[in-house]
């Protein structure tokens, strides 16, 4: 069975501006932008790879167990990048980091993301370094991803394990973290299984992935809910399908 990253998916209260927010830091394009659903696109990656902001009434609130984070080339461009962000919007955010090499923001709406320091690893991505997740067991769960989301894993240190991409597309790095995950997260991943929904989905349950509700429509949505082992939801597209999961 094939399985792709298709998109990153993030809820908003204003999506039309959280998009606008992350398209100009990025450098990347609105793809489609309509009432129930923005996509801010990639023009780098090998297929298509969509930042996807769809609308929810719950605001943020505490740490987003999912976060982004930036590439930078060299120390002068994360200046840029962080100078960029805040005249965009963003402001400095404090998750506990201390002397670090990197810069941590949030974005107009509270989401948590890094503008990393030049990384060797991140030098193909493009603009969107990693999708890095907080999770108690990063080994296993860069295990139960690398099948999910097609993706050969390229580091584990124990605290740290990375799938690596093909050009043009971020990292999916799993973070040692002990805080127990309390509610929907407010990112989550879409996996295109490229040929067989069904087939994914009992493949996915088989690793661990449970079936779960997080208010959709069973009856007009195309695409399935799961949770991971760890919690995390994720949506499992039609084949080949280009619209995201707006769950």
């Amino acid at each position: 069975m094939t399985h792709r990253l298709a998109n990153v998916v993030v809820d908003s209260a204003d999506p039309r501006r959280l998009a606008r927010f992350w398209a100009e830091l990025l450098g990347w394009p609105v793809a489609h932008e309509a009432d129930d659903e923005v996509d801010v696109r990639s023009p780098h990656a090998p297929w298509t790879f969509d930042l996807v902001f769809v609308p929810v009434a719950e605001p943020h609130s505490g740490k987003n167990r999912v976060h982004l984070d930036l590439a930078s080339s060299s120390p002068g461009h994360q200046l840029e990048l962080v100078e960029r962000a805040v005249r965009l919007g963003a402001r400095p955010a404090d998750v506990g980091q201390h002397a670090v090499p990197w810069v941590v923001l949030a974005d107009p709406e509270g989401n948590e993301f890094c503008v990393l320091d030049p990384r060797a690893e991140y030098a193909e991505t493009g603009a969107l370094a990693a999708i890095v997740v907080d999770v108690p067991e990063p080994s296993a769960a860069a295990a139960f991803w690398s099948a999910a989301a097609g993706l050969p894993v390229g580091r584990d240190d124990g605290s740290v394990a990375g799938l690596r991409p093909p050009a043009g597309l971020p990292w999916l790095e799993f973070l040692s973290a002990t805080a127990p995950k309390t509610a929907k997260d407010r990112l989550h991943v879409d996996v295109d299984p490229v040929d067989d929904q069904a087939a994914a989905v009992a493949e996915l349950e088989r690793r661990g992935a449970t079936r779960t509700d997080v208010g959709q429509d069973q009856q007009e949505v195309t695409w399935v809910v799961l949770a991971d082992p760890w919690g995390g939801e994720f949506c499992v597209l039609r084949p080949g399908a280009t619209e995201p999961a707006t769950s």
